[in-house]
């Protein structure tokens, strides 16, 4: 095992005459904060914490990549890597070098194998379309926008996932380049634990050019949205619980409550209001017994209903979610079995009750996701049965609020919670602090140990961090369950 290095914050030597030979070997562009296109070129998802790096390489494929990589190293800088869709660069901050792969696109599929081949900016409406004519479907998210590298290696919690598991658990190899620069083929065979640790691990232990994922053989499913006013939240949240006790794991579903605000944007009869959403993605081989399941729900009355079969190339109806950029602030919780308290609990402290946050949602766990993969991965916290979000837009709220609103419904749901995370869902203020609490206690130290070999001097941090084994992280406190 390579030996562990004190990381020391060294004053940058990049000049003009620096950035100049890195541009020379890059084909994307290579742009400094003074450059036009910077801003543009560092954008995310998530404009409430964007980082702000000493230098951003839009990487057009792996050659720039490890030239970027090699140019970090070379100077000591640290890297952040930047996707397409939802995908951030983790941590906001400043300094370093952001590589933006958003130009590395690219999809073949396998029909025979149920693989596709997917490069570092692809997102996920470009594999579902070249999947489709064979008959197949990956395991993406609610938003069919999401970056598949940076959703998959953080986990990958989708539509498919209690039928199947996460994303992350169909991974059948990964093309990356490590902090020395070298591009790396790794598959359970070629390097079991750097495979082990990109599973779960995202980019702490190099920048991901490309990976090749497993596909499901799913062309329809059953689903759609129940809208419900909000004064029949506490109801619906009650029958929702007790609905997905008897559930088959073929159906995935959530339940969220959201304050609308007072625009025009809004239908009118929503404007200024809450309502209650559920979403439900039926992914059997029969769908036959679809609206039998759903009828608890339906019996509550919704003002809205798009239950229905439709084309997994229109599964990203179900959820609707917004495809533009935001301001936003967002906690996060795993929870166990829940009841009739912890919904009196949560709606309390929500709309009208409280004026923030402006929505809650609870994400049904179990089936597949309480499993083991076939082949091992880092993704941890498998025996969770909630997910448990809450999100504020600071376009409508304060931060000063905001925050503090937040606190106090995570606090409140303590005796509920597992003490983990999901990574995918980690984007609040606290998120350095919470990396931790997404992986099992051993897997974490294994993670630690792992990221000692190949990321000795932590290039690789500009992220939700996992320090090298025996380094020092002021953002990582122990896991408490």
């Amino acid at each position: 095992m390579s030996s562990v290095r004190p990381h020391v914050v060294q004053p940058s030597d990049v000049g003009p005459i620096e950035v100049e030979a890195l541009a020379k070997r890059v084909r994307g562009p290579v742009l400094t904060p003074e450059d036009e296109g910077y801003d543009t070129e560092r954008a995310g998802y998530q404009l409430a914490r964007q980082h702000r790096p000493d230098l951003v390489v839009g990487a057009t494929g792996t050659a720039d990549v490890r030239a970027a990589v090699e140019f970090a190293r070379g100077h000591a800088l640290p890297v952040a890597v930047q996707g397409t869709g939802h995908a951030s660069a983790g941590i906001a901050g400043e300094g370093g070098v952001l590589i933006n792969t958003t130009r590395m696109r690219g999809v073949r599929v396998d029909p025979e194998a149920r693989t596709a081949w997917v490069a570092a900016g692809t997102r996920w409406d470009e594999v579902i379309h070249e999947a489709a004519p064979a008959g197949l479907a990956p395991l993406s998210g609610s938003y069919p926008g999401l970056a598949v590298v940076s959703y998959t290696l953080a986990g990958g919690l989708g539509l498919l996932s209690r039928r199947y598991g996460y994303a992350a658990d169909h991974v059948r190899s990964i093309d990356v380049v490590t902090a020395d620069g070298r591009l790396r083929h790794v598959t359970e065979k070629s390097c079991p634990d750097l495979f082990w640790a990109l599973r779960g691990g995202r980019d702490n232990f190099g920048v991901v050019t490309g990976i090749e994922v497993g596909l499901v053989p799913i062309t329809t499913l059953y689903g759609g949205s129940l809208q419900f006013p909000g004064e029949l939240a506490a109801e619906v949240f009650d029958t929702y619980l007790r609905w997905t006790a008897t559930v088959p794991d073929e159906m995935s579903s959530s339940i969220m409550q959201m304050s609308y605000p007072d625009v025009p944007a809004f239908p009118e009869a929503l404007r200024g209001r809450q309502a209650v959403h559920v979403r439900i993605a039926y992914a059997a081989d029969v769908l036959d017994a679809a609206e039998d399941l759903v009828e608890p729900l339906r019996a509550l009355g919704p003002m809205n209903d798009t239950l229905g079969v439709l084309p997994y190339t229109e599964s990203g109806y179900i959820y609707a979610d917004p495809p533009f950029p935001g301001f936003i602030e967002a906690g996060t919780a795993l929870l166990g079995e829940l009841d009739t308290t912890a919904v009196r609990t949560i709606l309390d402290l929500a709309p009208p009750n409280a004026p923030l946050p402006h929505i809650v949602e609870l994400r049904h766990l179990g089936g597949r996701l309480a499993h083991p993969p076939a082949i091992a991965n880092a993704v941890g916290n498998r025996d969770a049965r909630y997910l448990f979000n809450v999100i504020s837009r600071l376009e409508r709220a304060d931060i000063t609020d905001i925050r503090p609103a937040h606190q106090r419904m995570l606090e409140a749901l303590v005796p509920w919670s597992t003490g983990g995370r999901l990574l995918n869902f980690m984007n609040g203020e606290d998120a350095a602090k919470e990396v931790r609490s997404a992986y099992e206690p051993r897997d974490y130290q294994r993670l630690t140990e792992i990221k000692a070999v190949y990321d000795p001097d932590n290039t690789f941090r500009l992220n939700h961090n996992i320090p090298p084994a025996g380094a020092v992280h002021p953002h990582q406190p122990e896991r408490h369950r």
